[in-house]
């Protein structure tokens, strides 16, 4: 019952006439029609699930075709970079040991190919240099592989899965922690990289979002001198160029950058010159233009946000002044571009994963967490009626 009034609204614009032809007693139908109204407004609720062997921050967790969840390196509860693997269980909520990266890394890459396996690039080891090497992890052995090298090493840059199935890296941190320019493409077919149109700008922490037109936008960001950037440039995998757009209202870097189901981009929150902000914005790709939406219920960074199957957008955790780890959580509805504060996280977190599971829950992973700084609890938010 918890998802009928979803199912029927999506078969509304299918089947508009469906009341008219069918004779359905009118008890039914106000039923029905009373369940859909509140479709992107459900609230979520959260309880812990299984722990993990490990603390795995900054570590980017992946949704595998068997439904399983993979974590791999980041760092520990000492703040050294790790190579242990993880793999969470829907079925039975628990975590279990997997093969570990060939060498520790954090604040690393990880992509879906279409394949099923998962590319690992980036990231910084234990000697803090910038890692080259990349790794591609087979669900079906539950091994790694080494792959192509990247031409740059870097880390806090952003990986993109294009519709042709390579991964676009862009930006990020490299030696001597510099921003870069620089952006790579991947061929999962040939195993290799190859470079691809510089950005205009070099950037650290920033968006990358793939438009349902298959270009992609990257959004703000930090510049080398620790500014925040405004500036938003598209990546066109026909030419292999980027070319500017119109700049968010405000910089920032942190924030989220989620595809909403009408094509549009919602970013919100983050930090900037100016502190922490609350501000969202929509970009529209027809347009090329950004425009104010519904403010966040708090000034929040490094926080995590996950597209539901309703079209709204639940945003976790993150970090709220002063410096706190937030257990926040709200749902932006599209409908009306406004925020609703909806179950507190158990625990503080920021510099997480959420993850859609298949049966419709939420994961919460990883990240840095408080006051448990040594906290192995992962969390499954769940979705309530109001």
């Amino acid at each position: 019952m918890r998802t009928l009034h979803c199912l029927i609204a999506g078969l509304r614009p299918a089947f508009p006439n469906v009341v008219n032809r069918i004779a359905i007693p009118s008890i039914v139908v106000a039923a029905a029609l009373a369940l859909v109204q509140p479709c992107a407004g459900l609230a979520f609720q959260f309880r812990a699930t299984g722990s993990q062997a490990m603390v795995h921050s900054e570590a980017p967790a992946t949704l595998l075709p068997n439904g399983q969840v993979l974590i791999a390196g980041g760092k520990d509860e000492n703040f050294d970079p790790i190579a242990d693997a993880e793999l969470y269980t829907p079925s039975s909520g628990t975590w279990s040991a997997t093969d570990s990266l060939p060498a520790a890394r954090t604040a690393h890459s990880a992509t879906l190919l279409p394949n099923g396996q998962v590319l690992v690039a980036g990231g910084v080891g234990s000697d803090f240099g910038r890692f080259k090497t990349t790794q591609l992890y087979d669900p079906t052995t539950g091994t790694w592989s080494a792959t192509g090298n990247l031409a740059k090493g870097r880390t806090s840059h952003t990986a993109t899965l294009l519709n042709d199935g390579g991964v676009l890296v862009a930006g990020g941190l490299g030696d001597a922690i510099v921003n870069i320019r620089s952006a790579e493409l991947y061929d999962p077919v040939a195993g290799s990289w190859t470079t691809t149109g510089d950005l205009k700008g070099a950037r650290s922490l920033h968006s990358a979002t793939l438009l349902s037109d298959g270009r992609v936008l990257v959004a703000g960001g930090i510049t080398g001198s620790s500014n925040s950037i405004a500036s938003v440039e598209i990546y066109d995998p026909a030419s292999g160029t980027w070319s500017t757009t119109t700049p968010l209202p405000e910089g920032r870097y942190l924030h989220s950058a989620t595809l909403l189901q009408n094509g549009m981009v919602l970013v919100a929150g983050g930090t900037g010159d100016s502190g922490d902000l609350d501000s969202a914005d929509l970009y529209d790709p027809a347009s090329g233009t950004w425009s104010p939406t519904g403010a966040l219920p708090v000034e929040v960074y490094a926080h995590a946000a996950t597209l539901l199957p309703n079209g709204a957008v639940v945003v976790t955790g993150g970090t709220v002044s002063p410096a706190a780890f937030s257990t926040h959580a709200e749902i932006y509805d599209p409908r009306n571009g406004t925020w609703t504060v909806t179950g507190s996280l158990n625990v503080g977190r920021r510099n997480h994963t959420s993850i859609l599971l298949r049966n419709g829950r939420v994961l919460i992973v990883a990240g840095a967490t408080f006051p448990e700084t040594k906290s192995v609890r992962t969390e499954l938010g769940s979705r309530v009626q109001q």
